[in-house]
């Protein structure tokens, strides 16, 4: 957290510990700094005012270590590391890229390892659901119980990349057009980061899918240009629990986890270096996409996704978005609309799957999430 009206002339006094009055969105070093910045808040004050309001609304999940995660994280008064900490998972696999100490993890090393839960088999979906899915699911509460997982259990922290491009499709009405005689589900994912390192939580699209064959071209500048441009990924089963005489390290199948080199996987990974305004045409000969998700996107504070959107607007494909915020949604509502002319076909929403973990490293008390609010064109 930095002082909102830090670089305005003279230097900070201290910390940023005077949040402003009527918002409690941003806070200031000193009272100079608070009065010098008032003359930008001002215009943005009430709106701050409005969504720091919905925060209840965004801490709301049915998980046993909702305070923890949500408002504590959110208010500063614990950190990510130390929920990781006391859950055993601190830098631990899958895990490791969940707070700050993990962003060294190279995106490189992940072919060779982090294929498992690393929590007991009755804490994590390491295999198939005991039924098949029957319904559209809407929520986490949904989802932990027809996988009959209990609310303590941390996997919907990593399983937001999954369920983001899940509720993408429900929204954009894609499983039911998809060719019943192909049974194939194309998918383009733009700008991958964190979940590079948390690939095999894709694998619960199996489930989610059944009798579907996915693949996911993931495009974007984080890619490792060497190591992993163009490198394919076979996810023949679900991620594994810890349990060493568990049913889901007993196949042949999952001993191979992840890198067969099999064409029957119901779920395909490819990976893609660059933009996807440079990367598309040449990706589009092998996989031309049902939907276009970006989550986490960033579209405001990004120049270089000006010319992805307008290459998107002409092909006319369904294109999902998220935001971390409300305020980073709107803002880039408005870039979006300024590309395409047209106002949002799918108006900003709160996403069900968010991550249920308040980020810790936004620069005001805007309540924020990853993967926090959907919409698309």
């Amino acid at each position: 957290m930095e002082c909102a009206a830090k670089g305005r002339g003279t230097r900070c006094i201290g910390p940023p510990t005077r949040r402003c009055g009527r918002c409690g969105a941003v806070a200031y070093c000193s009272v100079a700094h608070q009065l010098s910045h008032w003359v930008d808040h001002k215009e943005e004050c009430a709106r701050f005012e409005q969504q720091m309001g919905s925060a209840d609304v965004l801490h709301d999940f049915p998980f046993t270590f909702s305070s923890e995660a949500m408002v504590e994280v959110h208010e500063r008064q614990k950190t990510r590391c130390s929920f990781f900490m006391r859950q055993g998972l601190h830098q631990v696999g899958m895990w490791r890229y969940e707070c700050h100490c993990g962003t060294s993890v190279a995106a490189s090393d992940y072919p060779r390892m982090f294929y498992d839960w690393n929590l007991p088999s009755m804490q994590c979906p390491c295999r198939e659901p005991i039924t098949p899915i029957s319904m559209c699911l809407t929520n986490w509460k949904d989802y932990y119980e027809w996988r009959c997982l209990p609310l303590h259990s941390p996997v919907a922290l990593l399983l937001h990349w999954t369920f983001t491009v899940y509720h993408a499709l429900q929204l954009a009405a894609i499983r039911n057009s998809t060719n019943d005689s192909s049974n194939k589900l194309y998918i383009h994912y733009l700008g991958p980061d964190t979940e590079l390192l948390q690939l095999a939580v894709f694998g619960e699209l199996r489930a989610l899918f059944p009798g579907i064959q996915i693949h996911i071209d993931l495009v974007g500048p984080a890619v490792p240009q060497f190591s992993r441009d163009g490198e394919r990924i076979n996810l023949c089963s679900y991620a594994r629990c810890m349990e060493m005489d568990c049913p889901c390290k007993s196949s042949t199948e999952n001993a191979s986890f992840g890198v067969s080199n099999g064409t029957n996987s119901a779920v395909t990974l490819q990976l893609h270096k660059g933009f996807y305004h440079e990367r598309y045409r040449e990706i589009v000969e092998d996989s031309f996409p049902h939907l276009i998700v970006a989550p986490n996107a960033g579209i405001a504070a990004y120049a270089s996704w000006l010319p992805t959107i307008e290459f998107i607007k002409e092909m006319n494909i369904p294109a999902l978005f998220s935001d971390y915020c409300e305020e980073a949604a709107n803002m880039a509502a408005r870039c979006i609309s300024s590309v395409t002319g047209h106002p949002l076909q799918i108006p900003i929403q709160l996403n069900p799957f968010r991550q249920p973990m308040a980020m810790e490293d936004s620069s005001m008390f805007l309540p924020c999430y990853s993967n926090c609010f959907i919409f698309g064109i």
